[in-house]
């Protein structure tokens, strides 16, 4: 078989393109395969297809997988056509997407090395600038996102998570059952939820069974207005129930803990990581230690002991049992006389009908949370992202369950 139609069999190169020519430039280790369009048929504007009459031509070269250990570039001369509605364009080619400068064939592989890798890596293994790599991801999130076609899922989460240390943050919803991130908004504001649903009708957002999110006004404001029946689908789940129990703790501890230092009593020096434990997975280790700063008459062991007798609710599976334990907390979290509980136990009071919605349905949130934690990795990996766009692209690239590869793709393989 001749090289130039092994390449046209390699790139899938057909009538009315073929390859008329197959260079190795030893000097720049790279192999450069020439094509050219045969002039035959009617040439078409890429924008709305009408047949166009060619106007001239234009050089451009693509990375291609290497061949062995040489670099592959296809290098041609692409016609361009005169369209009466478009006015001057140039046409597609088969081998490559649009505005790329490389095949699908050598995108599909960046794309496949960036799932495992991030941009420096990938940019330094494949020889490429960083920007080069971006771009291939951008154009896949971009053609993803054009690609897919958006349900409203049974079971929705929402949550905020942090873009950069300034309190910056984006607003991420996702199928908790399915696992996959479906909105990415900037800020946490109303509108940043609002946009999310905007994108569908009434009857769909009725399909909703639960939304679970954290006791956040503009999200809770943004459901209500938005989903049918949003009184009975608000989920707040024990997750974060308990995360605003354990700051509440934290703060009573350091509270204490100044003033016992202030006293000579380091009882709490070094203790802040043991009460985060749940019980039954603290180090056996610590346990002796725990014990003994539990039975101590310290505000901190009674906020504790308070934050833990809260997650009894959990353990009901019907409303009312589930509300009658809480209001027995509850009066007791207001006679206890440490103000963060007290604080935290009347939040929860105000948005009872939520957390008594995910007890009774079971929700929970820990789809995303885990979500969120594969996020807050891959903005370590990247060394933090220069703005939100590119945030939100390395989300919805890793996350969004899309359809990543170019539609070329197919002419290549064919």
């Amino acid at each position: 078989m001749r090289d130039t139609d092994l390449y046209a069999r390699i790139l899938g190169v057909e009538q009315p393109w073929q390859v008329s020519g197959v260079e190795l430039r030893l000097e720049s280790g790279e192999v450069e395969v020439l094509v050219e369009h045969s002039g035959r048929g009617q040439l078409a504007c890429p924008e709305c297809g009408a047949p166009s009459s060619r106007y001239d031509t234009r050089p451009r070269r693509w990375r291609h997988l290497d061949t062995c250990q040489y670099r592959t570039i296809l290098v041609a001369q692409v016609p361009r056509v005169q369209c009466r509605k478009h006015g001057v364009k140039t046409i597609q080619v088969p081998w490559s997407e649009p505005g790329s400068s490389f095949t699908a064939l050598f995108e599909a592989l960046v794309i496949d090395w960036l799932r495992s890798a991030n941009t420096q890596a990938v940019a330094r293994q494949l020889g490429l600038s960083w920007d080069h790599v971006d771009g291939v991801m951008q154009r896949a999130v971009r053609r993803g996102l054009e690609r897919r076609k958006l349900k409203v899922p049974r079971h929705l989460g929402v949550d905020e998570t942090s873009f950069q240390k300034r309190h910056e943050y984006v607003t991420v919803v996702a199928d908790t059952a399915g696992g996959q991130v479906q909105h990415v908004a900037d800020g946490r504001g109303k509108r940043a939820l609002a946009g999310y649903y905007e994108g569908f009708e009434p009857g769909e957002l009725e399909q909703i069974q639960t939304v679970a999110m954290d006791m956040w006004a503009p999200y809770i404001a943004a459901t209500l207005e938005a989903v049918p029946a949003a009184d009975t689908k608000i989920a707040f789940d024990k997750f974060h129930v308990a995360m605003h129990l354990g700051r509440a703790v934290d703060k009573v501890r350091r509270q204490e803990n100044r003033a016992l230092c202030e006293r000579g009593d380091e009882t709490l020096k070094g203790t802040r990581h043991l009460w985060l434990y749940h019980p039954d997975r603290l180090p056996q280790q610590r346990v002796d230690r725990f014990e003994q700063l539990v039975r101590k008459a310290l505000k901190t062991s009674r906020a504790w002991m308070l934050k833990e007798l809260a997650m009894e609710m959990w353990e009901c599976r019907d409303r009312e049992s589930a509300r009658k334990i809480f209001e027995a907390w509850y009066a007791w979290a207001i006679r206890s006389r440490i103000e963060p509980i007290k604080k935290v136990a009347r939040m929860i009071k105000r948005h009872i009908q939520g957390v008594l919605n995910a007890i009774a349905s079971g929700v929970t949130n820990a789809r995303l949370e885990g979500l969120n934690t594969v996020i807050q990795g891959l903005k370590r990996s990247a060394r933090g992202f220069r703005n939100r766009d590119r945030f939100r692209n390395a989300i919805y690239f890793h996350l969004g369950g899309l359809d990543l590869y170019p539609a070329a793709l197919t002419h290549s393989n064919s």
